[in-house]
């Protein structure tokens, strides 16, 4: 071992008596100092605007544009220059021989000359250390351990492009041949795992070949064993073959020998980065402040339920907009969307299975007329050089499960325990599930979905149209991730009168009858209520007629008159209001609704009245703003554009609730209740809003979330990040970017051509 590090020093003292390591030093300082500060000066500009934003941590060093992420694209251009005559410039000027005739072990000649590169490597990561220290001083409550992870990951990253770039200098004489040969060699290994990802036993061994996006996870945060042992494997496997390439110069033995030397050490290193890539081996250490790259508690909760293994089965349509997604080129992306989940589960098991069917897919066929559901598929599968018989036909599907419910969309069925249920992917910009619906898939199979009734039969707002006023966006439409129904939930329509009302609804909803109930029909939801359901009542002013004999069971009304506020650009029946403070109490006080631009919309909105009969307690959610609102009784025109307080039209001043809930202890739970004086606040049309950002469906969510006692939606928040504020000024961030870019690499290079002229005196 001593000799060994001998060998390093004396290596690591010739690196720096030349001048490309340190040019190479200087330009790596410049270049990261550079990406740094002006991530920084971009960002106290925003600060000066009024414009904070969390998580700045993770946005200086990391994501699309952070300097870890930035600098990574450029590691491997570093290493060629520095490695290529670790062992060329030996064999070229004919001094290995030296080497191979002394007593020295040509084990401890390499791992030598492989510490030295180390060394540097690790004066390369001070660089990163320095703006480490420097954003834990301007940005508060930095997080150090992020930053901390990301500098290993590519202190391993750079390591093993060193061992990669040792191997290729003992190939060759020649210096120059070296580094092109490792620039070409750590391309190929970049771009390796892109290649042949459509064959099966392929795609694993490309996808653990290529390096590329292997410091992927500890520059996001989390350090796990199996890519730890993916650098070290890969470092001992090109020290090893270095080692086997000078002891095959120096000994005399036949090719079989030496070839059969080559292959083992592959095979072990293959062998063993399988073993240690298993998910039941995997360690994992998150350093992100909030814990952000392991499953919330939540989501821990619901695995620790499971007695036994979970299947999840990819149903892929070739027709569909998203076979892309699931293709098999891009099979191990897709695996590690549930890596989260591997980690506590290491039991799931994944397939996947491909077929073609008719689709909802309106770009494809209509450029594509004429053609029948098989011929279609052929012309796509020739299109993306796929083999139309590795798909299942209508008829071949249709006997393993019928999917015609969900339009033959490309989805996922969980399967445990005997029970199945969908896992969908979603018209929106992200598409793919993220933990909030994986879990709630998952519980929906370790427990009993919570059920919601909506009762129908009096022209009712519905659950199954998109008309704007109806409910089928937050219920149960398929493709919007935020639906009742993705979210964990069974919805279902009962008739009152006809049908009975379920006695395990976690709630019964009457939203806006448009016409009067019988009174066996208020006899049964009283009946229901007396029993300690839970119940949300929603209705318009105009309707109050409809619902006030069901609310006077309960001591409420929903009073004439409509409140309106005073608007610049909305129209004055178009209310904002935010949540109370104990309303946001009552809901468990969620940080998204304490936001100061979160407000609640409400349409043609009317206010409530009473005192509730009974033991029960009234706690009002939402009630208008004195300052800017009013309540009108009179009639209102249609054509009304602007709100006046007119006491002629008997106009009132006043805070008045326009949503209220309603609670009580009975038989051991709290029954809950919710009265709303207007049913838009759910509606399709409020939902899609987008000319003002309104917090309604988080407002919904978290209805139904209280209606279960917190069951369904599965929590998923993490903690706030509070990293959000830069303590630097303008003034600040220029002389910073002088003195990261400027100045200390000026120092640097005038301390080397001091030491370069005394050398050269001496």
């Amino acid at each position: 071992m001593k000799l060994t590090l001998r060998i390093a020093k004396l290596e690591l003292s010739n690196l720096f008596y030349s001048p490309v390591a340190w040019v190479v030093l200087v330009i790596f300082m410049v270049q990261s100092g550079w990406e740094f500060t002006s991530m920084v000066e971009r960002f106290e500009r925003v600060q000066q605007l009024g414009m904070n934003r969390s998580g700045l941590t993770h946005t200086f060093f990391a994501g699309f544009s952070g300097l870890f992420t930035k600098m990574q694209e450029n590691l491997y251009l570093y290493i060629p220059l520095l490695t290529m005559g670790l062992i060329s410039r030996e064999t070229g000027s004919g001094s290995i021989k030296l080497v191979y005739s002394s007593p020295v072990k040509l084990s401890a000649v390499v791992w030598g000359k492989y510490l030295a590169m180390v060394f540097y490597c690790v004066l390369l990561m001070c660089c990163f250390v320095i703006l480490g220290i420097v954003a834990s001083y301007i940005v508060k409550d930095a997080d150090g351990s992020f930053i901390t992870s990301g500098i290993i990951g590519l202190f391993l990253l750079i390591c093993a492009y060193s061992a990669i770039g040792l191997f290729m200098s003992s190939l060759t004489t020649y210096q120059v041949v070296a580094a092109i040969s490792t620039l070409a060699l750590l391309g190929g290994l970049n771009y390796i795992g892109k290649l042949w990802q459509d064959m099966d036993f392929i795609r694993d061994l490309t996808y653990f070949l290529s390096i590329s996006g292997r410091a992927e996870n500890f520059v996001e945060g989390l350090i796990t064993s199996r890519d730890v042992f993916y650098f070290i494997i890969v470092i001992l496997l090109f020290v090893g073959l270095t080692i086997l390439k000078l002891r095959a110069g120096k000994e005399s033995k036949p090719l079989l020998v030496k070839v059969a030397r080559y292959t083992a050490l592959v095979v072990c290193a293959l062998l063993a980065g399988y073993v240690t890539s298993r998910p039941g081996v995997v360690a994992y250490k998150d350093m992100t402040a909030n814990n952000g790259r392991t499953l919330t508690k939540g989501s821990q909760d619901v695995l620790k339920q499971m007695k036994g293994p979970l299947t999840i089965t990819a149903y892929v349509n070739l027709l569909d907009a998203n076979y892309f997604s699931l293709a098999p080129i891009f099979r191990n992306s897709d695996l590690e969307r549930f890596d989260k989940y591997f980690r506590f589960r290491p039991d799931i098991r994944m397939k996947y299975i491909y077929y073609y069917d008719s689709t909802s897919n309106p770009d494809l066929y209509s450029r594509n007329k004429g053609l029948n559901t098989e011929q279609l598929a052929q012309r796509v599968a020739s299109s993306y050089k796929l083999d139309i018989n590795d798909f299942l036909t209508p008829a071949q599907i249709h006997k393993k499960i019928d999917l015609s419910g969900e339009g033959n969309r490309t989805l996922r069925l969980l399967e445990y325990n005997g029970k199945t249920t969908f896992l969908r992917i979603y018209e929106d910009l992200m598409r793919q599930p993220d933990e909030k619906e994986i879990t709630a898939a998952i519980k929906r199979l370790v427990t009993e979905p919570a059920k919601v009734a909506f009762v129908t039969g009096h022209n009712e707002r519905s659950i199954k149209r998109m008309a704007d006023n109806d409910y089928k966006l937050s219920t149960v439409e398929k493709t919007f991730r935020y639906a009742l129904l993705n979210q964990g939930f069974s919805v279902q329509e009962i008739y009152l009168g006809k049908d009975s009302i379920p006695s395990d609804i976690a709630v019964l909803v009457i939203a806006d009858p448009g016409m009067p109930y019988s009174p066996e029909q208020l006899q049964q939801v009283t009946t229901f209520i007396n029993g300690g359901g839970n119940l949300l009542i929603a209705g318009e002013p105009s309707r109050r007629e409809y619902l006030n004999p069901l609310l006077s069971t309960l001591g409420m009304s929903i009073e004439p008159g409509t409140i309106l506020q005073k608007t610049e650009d909305l129209s004055p029946r178009f209310v904002q209001c935010a949540l109370s403070a104990p309303g946001l109490k009552l809901l468990g006080n969620s940080p998204a609704f304490q936001q100061d631009d979160i407000v609640i919309s409400f349409s043609g909105a009317g206010s409530i009245a009473g005192n509730a009969n009974n033991d029960y307690h009234i706690t009002p959610l939402i009630v208008s703003n004195t300052a800017n609102t009013f309540k009108r009784t009179a009639p209102i025109d249609d054509s009304l554009r602007t709100a006046v307080f007119t006491p002629e039209l008997n106009d009132e001043r006043g805070a008045f609730p326009m949503t209220v809930a309603l609670t009580r202890e009975h038989n051991g739970r709290q029954q809950r209740i919710i009265v709303s004086a207007d049913a838009d606040f759910m509606s399709n049309a409020e939902l899609l809003r987008n000319n003002i950002r309104t917090a309604n469906f988080l407002f919904t969510t978290e209805l139904f979330r209280w209606f279960t006692y917190g069951l369904f939606p599965v929590d998923t928040s993490r903690p706030p990040l509070t990293d959000s504020d830069l303590r630097i000024s303008a003034t600040g961030v220029n002389y910073l970017k002088m003195g990261l870019v400027g100045f200390l690499p000026a120092l640097i290079v005038a301390g080397v051509v001091i030491m370069m002229i005394r050398r050269k005196r001496r």
